[in-house]
């Protein structure tokens, strides 16, 4: 251990209170040893550190700080150069708010569309979200505070997400679900990590021995502080033996009682007490001795907010798709609608125009320290002649005569019609998935109106996740910034105009429709299983592998320059190639490495992301360019050995500027690594073949190598129950608050606006009313509350009452020696 002095002198019971925390945001000191106590604050893309007493879910204001682009948005940079700019600007201001944990970035894979979180993830690809994530967690940590990428592992979805188990096979575990937090973990240097608040194959994250002993601490050496997803304890002793130092937020001393029972009761040895208090003590001490060597020098102090929301408006522009870009109807001849000619008279339509969607809702909200830029606020700084701005739309959905009037009679007498539309905020929320992919009617009816008096549509998307697009035809151009932070609104417009060429591409593939995607029959879970029985066939892998057709591909995105890729040279360390700006203006190439082996009898994904890189060039110029291979580019998890393998066989080597793109191709002849091939034997065509839209159980099964776990809500409701399956409760009472919930639930949807904390109740699980009350609830009063909700309403009164005056008095005679000790 590295701090054993220290360690020694803790008294037992203040080693079991260290491990959980003393409030919403902080961890607990002991006075009286010189053990600080330290802050963890959100922050994927922009400071949320709460002026007031702390809350979760942001209800009071936190101070300000700049609202970067989302995680879902900088994906499609593909630049890990920016990444790291970025998260060098939130170590910055971190630190300078005295946070000494930056509770992201995120980096779940988008296994469905709908996932209501999708924008706070990086992208359906795992080495492409890993090498991103790992350039954001190097940035923060060079400015002395923690990064804590999460959720591990395996959260893809936000309904019942902490009553939720995700059954997975090891291979796509491993090849999917955790490539990229190895990524993070070994190339990044993550120095925390956060556990998810579900399941992994029937073991909730924060205490699943597999994840956290054996293969994060085990197989990938990593050594710093894991901590809970607010509220995602389930059994704290179980965590703790895992290797999970930390619960949060602040579940007061009835955890702590639970540990010092456990070393009594033997199923908790001191030795492995000790060790979590260890790697805790080691990040708490590295990070107060750090932040006190910035304060003794005024660092901390200084952030220049106007450089920052200019690396913003930057990310925002290099993250900006160019979908499409036809002919200007007005001017036949003149060549592609964008970029918009100098000083045409544009009408500018469209509610985000007025109020943009910069950002997700949830606990990555941020205060912006700047006034974040509009379209309409900022084109009259731009060379463009705007004849007008008008909403169009009701944001909340409702049809409106009189605003469509108004649009219509602007967009007749303009040039191009510029038509902010897209995801309301209801549409995708942290705590509720999405039921659709479309954007609201309201907003398609009105474009289709537009296009009749006016056949120029630039049609500027905002969003944090993939959407149908039946519509497109409707525009002549459309450009997709996601969900651009405070200077998305400039960079827009630096991209209409040409000041700046797009170069953002996918991160995430755009399907023709929702029924097409390969969870489509899986997702969510229908009662506490979410199958994942899609297995590798995520985004890409799926359509490319099925040969299913797409409205946009993963990595694509169109330039106002043109390229040309040529002359590949393919060697055991990788691939070198000439890449040339063949177009009249200067632009950037996301040039990407897929690899595939067609003669495997290993089953896989045709074709894989194994590398990239964002070239600048001027016009007229070219580079040769090269992309190393590493130890992920031809491996497979092999289920039989247990380990990485190298399957023998020819590999394709292809490059492109886009999945269904590729220039070059070649091959190399790889010699395996072992001959002891998985699956020999057994019947599997929906995996040979990538069609897993319908797998069967047996097929499932075998790819699991075990029966399906049940699954069903059977019988009484358990702790691990969300509030909203009290509609089987016994319980009259239980079933009638119940249906108030999901009425207040129904209505603020239909109002438009999320209700975080509303939608946090509903999904809570019964054992986490215990962790998220701030020690006023016991864990034998949860049990106390099932009694009444499954029926015995008298006896578990008796028992809520009795666990509240032992909670009292066990609390009251904790804080005294606590405070006794110091």
């Amino acid at each position: 251990m590295k701090h054993q002095d220290l360690v020694n002198k803790m008294t037992t019971e203040e080693k079991a209170a260290f491990l959980s925390g003393k409030s919403e945001w902080t961890t607990r000191k002991i006075k009286r040893l010189g053990i600080p106590a330290i802050f963890l604050a959100d922050g994927p893309h922009g400071i949320r550190k709460q002026a007031g007493t702390g809350d979760h879910l942001g209800l009071n204001p936190s101070l300000p700080a700049t609202c970067f682009p989302t995680a879902a948005t900088v994906a499609n940079s593909w630049d890990e150069d920016l990444a790291r700019a970025i998260g060098e600007a939130l170590g910055e201001e971190a630190s300078a708010q005295g946070v000494n944990v930056l509770l992201g970035p995120g980096l779940n894979i988008k296994r469905s569309p709908l996932c209501g979180r999708n924008f706070e993830y990086f992208s359906e690809d795992p080495y492409l979200a890993g090498k991103m994530a790992a350039a954001y967690i190097r940035g923060i940590q060079s400015q002395g505070v923690y990064a804590c990428p999460k959720h591990f592992a395996v959260n893809s979805q936000e309904l019942r997400r902490m009553a939720m188990n995700a059954v997975v096979d090891e291979r796509t575990l491993r090849e999917i679900y955790l490539t990229g937090f190895e990524i993070a973990v070994k190339e990044g240097g993550a120095k925390a990590l956060m556990t998810s608040y579900n399941q992994v194959n029937g073991t909730y994250a924060n205490e699943n021995e597999h994840l956290l002993k054996d293969i994060l601490r085990g197989e990938w050496g990593f050594n710093g502080m894991v901590v809970t997803d607010w509220g995602g304890s389930n059994d704290h002793v179980r965590g703790v033996v895992a290797g999970s130092n930390l619960e949060m937020p602040t579940p007061g001393l009835d955890s702590a009682r639970q540990i010092l029972k456990a070393l009594d009761g033997k199923t908790l040895s001191m030795e492995e007490l000790d060790a979590c208090v260890d790697d805790l003590l080691d990040a708490v001490l590295e990070l107060t001795q750090e932040s006190a060597m910035k304060n003794v020098s005024g660092k901390s102090e200084i952030i220049d907010w106007e450089q920052h929301h200019k690396l913003a408006g930057k990310a925002a522009a290099e993250s900006i798709v160019l979908l499409k870009n036809a002919e200007n109807r007005n001017m036949p001849g003149a060549g592609p609608l964008l970029p918009l000619k100098e000083n045409c008279n544009v009408a500018l339509i469209g509610d985000f125009a007025l109020v943009p969607r910069y950002q997700g809702a949830g606990s990555s909200m941020v205060n912006t320290a700047k006034e974040v830029e509009t379209l309409n606020g900022m084109i009259e700084h731009y060379p463009l002649h705007c004849i007008g701005c008008v909403p169009g739309y009701q944001r909340t959905g409702e049809a409106d005569a009189v605003m469509e009037k108004a649009a219509l009679d602007l967009a007749q007498n303009a040039d191009v019609v510029i038509y902010c539309f897209g995801l309301n905020e209801i549409s995708e929320a942290e705590g509720m998935d999405r039921s659709h992919m479309r954007i609201p009617q309201n907003q398609i009816s009105l474009l289709e109106s537009l296009t009749r008096v006016n056949s120029n549509i630039v049609g500027i998307l905002s969003g944090g996740s993939a959407v149908e697009m039946p519509w497109q035809h409707c525009c002549r151009a459309i450009l997709h910034g996601y969900l651009g932070g405070q200077a998305g609104a400039g960079a827009m417009l630096d991209i209409l105009t040409g000041n700046v060429n797009p170069s953002g591409r996918l991160a995430e593939t755009y399907p023709v429709r929702y029924e097409d995607t390969p969870a489509f029959r899986y997702f969510p879970s229908a009662e506490r299983n979410s199958e994942y029985r899609e297995a590798l066939y995520v985004g890409y892998r799926y359509y490319d592998t099925a040969r299913v057709r797409v409205q946009y591909p993963f990595g694509y995105g169109l330039s106002y320059t043109t390229f040309e890729y040529r002359d590949l040279e393919i060697t055991a360390d990788g691939v070198s190639f000439t890449l040339e700006n063949t177009g009249d203006r200067d632009g950037a190439e996301v040039a990407q490495l897929y690899v595939g082996c067609f003669d495997g009898k290993v089953f896989r994904p045709e074709k894989q992301l194994k590398g990239f890189q964002k070239v600048f060039l001027k016009a007229g110029e070219k580079k040769r360019v090269s992309i190393a291979f590493d130890d992920k580019t031809f491996r497979y998890w092999n289920v039989r050995t247990n380990r990485y393998e190298v399957e023998s066989g020819d590999y394709q080597i292809l490059v492109g500027a886009c999945v269904l793109d590729i220039r070059l191709s070649g091959s190399i002849n790889l010699k395996g690594s072992s001959a002891d091939l998985p699956y020999e034997g057994t019947f599997m065509p929906s995996y040979r073949t990538g069609f897993i839209q319908d797998v069967g159980k047996e097929e499932y099964e075998a790819l699991l190598g075990y029966p399906i776990p049940f699954g069903r809500w059977d019988g009484e409701l358990g702790p691990n129950d969300a509030v909203c399956q009290m509609y089987y409760a016994k319980s009259g009472l239980a079933r009638l608050i119940y249906r108030i919930l999901t009425d207040k639930k129904n209505k603020n949807e239909a109002a438009g606006t999320p209700d975080l904390n509303l939608l946090f109740q509903y999904n809570i699980p019964f054992r986490a009313i215990a962790k998220m009350t701030g020690g006023m609830v016991s864990m034998d009063m949860v049990q106390g509350m099932l009694l009444v909700v499954n029926g015995h309403f008298f006896k578990g009164m008796k028992e809520i009452i009795k666990g509240f005056l032992v909670n009292e008095r066990e609390n009251r005679r904790y804080e005294k020696l606590l405070s006794r000790e110091e």
